[in-house]
């Protein structure tokens, strides 16, 4: 029997998930997509297959393990994940954020929304909420003593370096001024309560400040979040003349390293344990007696093991006063801090993240920040 020409073949959908671009999710990186939008031509994870749905009128999703015919296949095959960002991705400013798998679902969406449904790295005329080098509006905020979230303006000024927010509307001195230079933001909807739920934060004093905010709409939110990018991307540039995009970009914003319950004791280790929230944020290891407060109770500073700085399991044997039974202590030059996991996976978990921070060694400017730490009780 005669052997059927190569060209005359069907073309497979294996085939096309094979070709190079197709292995990950065209949205989050995500490897092995399983569905696909047959209307843009791109193969996606399931995850963002949920808010491609969310987009009926943009893209129609199919499961690469269900029965395709042929023209569906030929459909995908003329696009693929490569292809589609050429189109879609050509004009992503380097500040934007490309979120990841692991990222909240508001950023997913919104980055979904502004490659397919608006089009905005096609037409950079589009991008100017964002990129314009001010920003101006209303988000919600939460009062640092009565915890309740109030209408408050806000003004991003690159030109000026600050992030400024207003009491009262027709108020011409602000409430506060955020330096951009210390400046970070990092959504929080689970621990806000809100999913566009933003943490903001920045050095006061040596000291961190947070601030809490949300908007309802959710473009908005991210249009914010990328404005303060902007702003932190272009400042960076006149700080670091000789650095290239790949080195400023991962310093414009970042996530914490981990947050979480611990209880601690003070610096005799003869007072009683309590409970607190955490927060790793790079070498800054902070302590709330509320996630939601606006200062932190007390910081510590995680340096490297070329300085002197251990990560220990454990407590020493004669400790006392802790209800939860799986110590950490850190030792740094000047004392030990003793801290206590309810669970043995809490304190894996955190045991690794300080273990990540003491393995890196520190950067010249990481040794002013030591310098001027302020420990406190």
């Amino acid at each position: 029997m005669a052997l059927e020409p190569e060209e005359n073949k069907p073309l497979l959908l294996q085939d096309v998930l094979l070709r190079a671009g197709n292995e990950t999710c065209a949205d989050c990186g995500n490897p092995e997509p399983d569905w696909a939008s047959l209307t843009l031509g791109v193969f996606v994870c399931q995850a963002c297959s949920l808010l491609h749905r969310s987009i009926p009128h943009i893209t129609r999703v199919k499961s690469v393990h269900e029965t395709w015919d042929a023209s569906e296949v030929e459909l995908v095959a003329a696009m693929g994940n490569s292809a589609a960002k050429a189109k879609y991705e050509q004009k992503v400013p380097a500040f934007y954020y490309r979120p990841t798998h692991s990222d909240c679902k508001l950023l997913r969406e919104q980055w979904i929304r502004a490659k397919y449904e608006r089009n905005e790295f096609e037409f950079i005329e589009k991008q100017e909420p964002y990129s314009a080098g001010y920003r101006e509006g209303f988000l919600w905020k939460r009062g640092r003593d009565n915890g309740q979230f109030l209408s408050r303006k806000f003004a991003l000024s690159e030109r000026e370096g600050a992030l400024k927010y207003f009491n009262k509307q027709d108020a011409r001195v602000p409430k506060a001024v955020v330096k951009i230079e210390t400046l970070n933001a990092t959504f929080q909807p689970a621990k806000i309560g809100n999913p566009c739920g933003l943490q903001i934060t920045y050095l006061k004093d040596n000291s961190t400040r947070n601030i809490f905010v949300y908007h309802s709409d959710a473009k908005e939110m991210v249009d914010w979040f990328n404005a303060i990018r902007a702003a932190r991307f272009h400042y960076l540039q006149v700080a670091y003349p000789g650095a290239g995009d790949e080195e400023l970009v991962p310093k414009l914003t970042r996530n914490f390293m981990r947050e979480g319950f611990m209880e601690k004791t003070g610096p005799k280790h003869t007072e009683g344990f309590k409970k607190r929230w955490f927060t790793m944020d790079d070498r800054r290891l902070m302590y709330f007696k509320d996630p939601l407060d606006a200062y932190a109770r007390g910081e510590v500073f995680i340096g490297s093991k070329e300085n002197s700085y251990t990560v220990l399991p454990g407590l020493p044997p004669s400790t006392q006063g802790h209800h939860w039974n799986h110590g950490i202590t850190i030792v740094t030059p000047d004392r030990k801090f003793l801290f206590a996991c309810e669970t043995e996976a809490e304190q894996r978990d955190w045991i690794a993240a300080f273990q990540r921070v003491i393995n890196r060694p520190m950067r010249p400017q990481e040794y002013a920040v030591e310098a001027n730490f302020k420990h406190k009780p």
